[in-house]
Formats: structure tokens, C-alpha cells, sequence
């Protein structure tokens, strides 16, 4: 392909693959609450931030990412404190307090999508609102 122009850029890729990223930690948090009182469950958690690195270098360099794929490779357990008589450990103050952070990330992740393109939509409209 050539050196044309292109509509849809790496950035793009990398903000949708990020999306993806705060789907699947939003989905291991709602998984961690729904079994707080299941004896003997772990926490599941994801690298999040070695992740979204990643993502992002392969959206940079044009490579495809497959988001799934590696959360999935990458999730890990969560020992129980010494305390948690039932084996749990699920911390719901702290699953809570990622849902907000994945919240606020995934709400400005998609606002960029939706100024990128706004602008796209203003270009595409010789300007015209």
C-alpha cells in the first residue's frame, strides 16, 4: 500500500485495543465482586499499565495486538491475606477503586476516539458544521 493518506491510523487501533484492555480488567473486577463470598476464590488480576504499553508500541509500529489473547495469558491470582479465614481474596474496596480508575480511563479513551473523530466528520464537511 502506498504513502497515501489514511483515515484510520495507528492511533486508532491503539485506542480501540485499549478499549478492549479496560473491557477485560472491567470484566475480571465485576468476576472478583460477584465471588467475594466464595470460599477459597482468588482475586484474579492483569497487568494493566504492561499492557497498555504494549498495546500501544505494537498500534506505533502498525502491528496487530490480540488483547484477548494476552490478558487471558496474563491474568494472575491474587494470594488471601493471613486474616481471610475462608481463602478469599477479593478486597472489594480495592476491586472497587479499580472499576473507578477503569471507568475514568475507558470514558477518556473513548471521548479521544470521538474528538478524532469529530474532526474527521468537520474535515470530511469542508468545514461546514
Amino acid at each position: 500500500m502506498g504513502s497515501g493518506i489514511q483515515l484510520f491510523d495507528g492511533m486508532y487501533r491503539g485506542m480501540g485495543d485499549a478499549l478492549d484492555l479496560a473491557q477485560a480488567r472491567q470484566q475480571l473486577t465485576a468476576s472478583n465482586l460477584s465471588n467475594v463470598d466464595t470460599p477459597g476464590y482468588l482475586a484474579k488480576e492483569v497487568p494493566f499499565r504492561e499492557l497498555l504499553g504494549e498495546f500501544m508500541q505494537k498500534a506505533k509500529d502498525g502491528e496487530p495486538a490480540d488483547v484477548i489473547g494476552r490478558v487471558e495469558d496474563s491474568i494472575s491470582e491474587l494470594p488471601a491475606p493471613d486474616f481471610a479465614l475462608d481463602g478469599n481474596s477479593v478486597d472489594v474496596e480495592r476491586e472497587g477503586v479499580l472499576m473507578e480508575q477503569n471507568k475514568l480511563f475507558y470514558n477518556a479513551v473513548a471521548g479521544g476516539i470521538g474528538r478524532r473523530l469529530a474532526l474527521l466528520r468537520f474535515a470530511a464537511s469542508d468545514g461546514k458544521a
